[in-house]
Parts: C-alpha cells; structure tokens; sequence
C-alpha cells in the first residue's frame, strides 16, 4: 500500500500550481505517489516528473479527459500512458481543436446574450499557448469584466448544460476517452463518480458499458465524496471488478481541497499497474 494522490492539476491545464509546487506540496503533506491529470493534456509530464523525483515521490503520468454525453460531465483519467503513441497524440491535437471551435462557439452565444467577451481576453488566462482552452478560462475571463462575483458562479449561470452559452463542440465521449487510454497502454479510471449527474441505475449501465470499452477503474475516493458515495462506490468497483483509484482534484493551495486528501492508499493491484 502507497499513499497516493492521483488527481491534481497544475497550470498546463486550469490550475494555479506549477508541477513543481505541486510535488513541494504533496512531499509536505504525506503523499507518496503522484499523479498530475491536467485536462485534455499532457503538457507537464516531463517537467512534473522531473520535480517529483527532486522531492523523492514516485510519479505516474496522467491526464483527465473532458469527457461529455448528453450535456453530463463523465470526465475520464488516463494513467501511465505511452505519451508517444500515435492514437494519443491524435486524441490530443483534437482535443486542442475541438476547444478552440468550442470557445468560439461559447463566446459567440454570450456576445448574443449580452457577455462582451473576445478570445484575446479569453486566451490571456491561460500560461501555456499549447493548453486547450478551457472553460473556466472563459469563466475567469468574465469574472474579471464583473459580469459574476466569482468565475464559479459565471460558469454555473452561462457555461453548464441548459444554459445559455453551453457547448459540447469538440467533446469526446467517456467511451473514446476509454478505448484510446486503453490503446496507449494506459490504465482509465472514471473521474468523481458522485459528481456525475445521472440516476444509480443509468450510471451502472454506463459503469459496465465503459468496462467493456477497457475501463479499469473508478474513483471511489475524492475529495467531495461523502463517506456513503465512498463506500457505495467501493463496492460498484468490487462486484465488477474494477480498481478503486482516489484523488483531491486539487487546483491550488489554499483552497478547500488538499493534495493529498482524501488519505488515500493505492493497494498492489493498483500500484502495479501504475508503476509498471
């Protein structure tokens, strides 16, 4: 058993941190093995890794692929990829394209709804010009321009399913996040589960579903799981004989998730497979 964060973002994706912050924090607060899952890239790998072997941590590479169908949120994570493999590289060159078209479709629809936002506004939030753009971005973007108090509350009211300038142009389902994970050498595992917003049922059909595509895991252990979606989720996992994988889904220090909570251990199995 290894104490393990495997969810983290740094500012290659929609994070604050750099990777090197990042592993100066999780060697203070415990962790082991990490594991930086930037969205829809993997950008920081090299030079994460890099600092986590300064600090003395064992690393894994990641990513956390937006994945969406039907306006919910069925983010999927990919680990110990082969980042040279063909398959992902074309995944990520359309990942990257299909942001860009989604941007410009998102910004278009709040222009007509009365949110004066141009792209240079948006891409200056990013600190990295090869990072997808992400919708927190957008978000960020706003909030600055006072059309929200916050870029969480913007997001809510212009940016998620059912509103105004909602867009899934560009989205990959959690089914091709899955087969390309699986075709890189990869080991896949579907991000906070209890965020998702389907009923139990729908969601253990898609839960076989994706297993049948190569899914490898669930994220029984985050951050904003209650002990109840915990357990519960453990034991979807055991009777379909999926990993159990867990992660703080933190962007930066100082907030109300803490790389390295949840405390969670990655058994053998899982270890193995990470590490290997």
């Amino acid at each position: 058993m290894i104490r393990a964060d495997l969810h983290v973002h740094t500012f290659y994706s929609d994070g604050f941190l750099t990777p090197a912050e990042v592993m100066k924090t999780a060697r203070e607060n415990g962790v082991q093995l990490i594991s930086v899952t930037d969205h829809d890239t993997a950008l920081g790998a090299d030079e994460a890794q890099k600092a986590a072997k300064e600090y003395g941590l064992k690393f894994v590479n990641g990513i956390e692929v937006s994945a969406y169908k039907n306006g919910v949120k069925l983010h999927t994570l990919g680990y110990n990829l082969n980042l040279n493999c063909p398959d992902f590289n074309d995944f990520c060159t359309r990942l990257f394209k299909g942001s860009q078209k989604r941007a410009e479709d998102v910004i278009y629809k709040l222009n007509k709804n009365g949110v004066s936002l141009s792209l240079d506004e948006v891409l200056k939030e990013r600190r990295c010009d090869k990072t997808p753009i992400h919708g927190m971005f957008i978000a960020r973007a706003a909030a600055k321009k006072g059309y929200a108090n916050t870029p969480f509350n913007f997001y809510a009211n212009y940016l998620s399913a059912g509103k105004c300038a909602y867009s899934e142009i560009g989205r990959p389902s959690p089914e091709e996040a899955v087969e390309v994970i699986k075709s890189c050498g990869g080991v896949s595992s579907l991000a906070h589960p209890g965020r998702i917003e389907m009923e139990d049922e729908e969601l253990l059909t898609l839960i076989k579903r994706l297993k049948a595509c190569g899914l490898d895991g669930i994220e029984a252990e985050y951050s904003a799981h209650t002990l109840n979606e915990t357990a519960y989720f453990k034991e979807i996992a055991r009777q379909n004989s999926l990993l159990v994988t867990g992660g703080s889904d933190t962007h930066f220090n100082g907030g109300n998730r803490k790389i390295g909570t949840p405390e969670f251990y990655a058994d053998n199995a899982l270890a193995d497979k990470l590490l290997n």
